[in-house]
């Protein structure tokens, strides 16, 4: 059963290498393979999270399977892997280090904020970073057209959110969290594709799935998730599937990350969640209303207009200056995480201090109770109570 279930992802992975080798795809072509990867990995996602209920172990499973059947596809001779390197191994652990720093504070946001208020600061992403780009990788600051397209799209997410009667934005310190680690993780990740020689793309897959691992495989049997399985043929069949996909979506976003900057690679990832609301709203009864129908193409249209911006002359020519302040950068955002990390448990004591004395006010005599049925609200009324 074991040689069963790994036979579909060897099966992907050597149709990937003969594609990549008959095909030369254009820039467009591997942007339009992102998107539609990215896509169906949304969906069969949502199916195997829902059915196993297991998220760190559905993840460990797809980061160990790629890890896996990329060592075993270099042995067989079907790709290329460069030999094992420690510079190699040292810069890719920044990278998982970005990659598990990113989903935490996603999961964070969405526990302490809304969706809404994460899709505004996720479309304004690459305000921010077209100005990393140009202070870090060399490139220029968005000409006109560029620039009033990446104020369309923080504009028309905006405006989508705003639509909605249920509107609040709340949260801000996870989402700030979330905003900064992911303009790190976006603008190190597109260095690493830039700067980072390797033989072959395949490197650079299998060490980003092959080292988060090791802390994933921890995090998943202390939260006790392996209990939580039902591990039924339908359900192995979906893991499975969500595995092989798990490799193509690895593959195609590296492929996709070093042949374009970082903002425009953001702008895609922005597209592709907003076509995913868009067929949403048409495959479900979501009542999602005109006026933000609206700002949703006002979105599309934007991000089909913007051009990216092109790498300045004195940084080609200088072989990439803009290492030394990546390199600054890295240090400063280690520098602000070791300063912060002290305050977290301030800032949650602080929280729960301010429940506790609302639940006192509301009633003396059962406030311990009425905190722990509301230790997710700053609002305690005496009807709650």
């Amino acid at each position: 059963s074991q040689v069963s279930v790994r036979l579909p992802v060897v099966a992907v992975l050597g149709a990937m290498a003969r594609i990549r080798r008959v095909l030369k795809l254009s820039t467009a072509a591997w942007i339009a393979v992102y998107m539609l990867v990215s896509s169906l990995m949304l969906i069969v996602n949502k199916l195997v999270i829902h059915n196993l209920g297991a998220p760190s172990i559905i993840l460990l499973c797809q980061l160990a399977t790629t890890a896996f059947a990329v060592k075993i596809g270099s042995i067989i001779g079907i790709l290329t892997l460069d030999p094992p390197s420690l510079h190699h191994a040292a810069t890719f652990s920044i990278v998982a280090f970005a990659f598990l720093s990113t989903i935490f504070t996603n999961i964070k946001t969405l526990q302490y904020a809304n969706v809404e208020t994460f899709i505004i600061f996720r479309a304004c992403t690459p305000l921010a970073l077209c100005v990393l780009d140009y202070i870090f990788l060399g490139r220029h600051l968005p000409g006109p057209r560029s620039a009033l397209c990446l104020l369309l799209l923080g504009a028309g997410a905006a405006g989508y959110v705003v639509s909605d009667k249920s509107f609040e934005v709340k949260g801000y310190f996870w989402v700030g969290c979330w905003f900064m680690v992911f303009l790190f993780d976006m603008i190190f990740l597109k260095h690493a594709a830039d700067n980072i020689k390797v033989k072959s793309n395949w490197t650079r897959v299998f060490y980003s799935n092959a080292l988060p691992c090791i802390p994933l495989s921890i995090l998943g049997m202390g939260t006790g998730e392996t209990k939580k399985m039902d591990l039924n043929r339908w359900n192995v069949s979906l893991l499975l599937l969500s595995c092989a996909m798990g490799l193509a979506m690895s593959y195609v976003s590296w492929q996709a990350r070093s042949l374009i900057s970082s903002t425009a690679f953001s702008i895609v990832g922005n597209v592709c969640k907003f076509l995913t609301i868009t067929i949403n709203c048409i495959i479900w009864d979501n009542h999602a209303s005109p006026q933000g129908l609206a700002c949703l193409s006002v979105c599309l249209v934007a991000a089909f207009f913007y051009k990216q911006a092109p790498l300045r002359d004195d940084y080609a020519a200088g072989g990439g200056t803009g290492k030394r302040y990546l390199g600054h950068g890295l240090i400063i955002m280690v520098g602000v995480t070791l300063i912060c990390i002290p305050h977290i448990q301030q800032i949650k004591n602080g929280i729960g201090d301010r429940i506790n004395e609302r639940a006192a006010a509301c009633d003396p005599q059962g406030s311990q109770k009425c905190a722990v049925r509301h230790r997710h609200s700053v609002q305690c009324t005496a009807a709650a109570c």
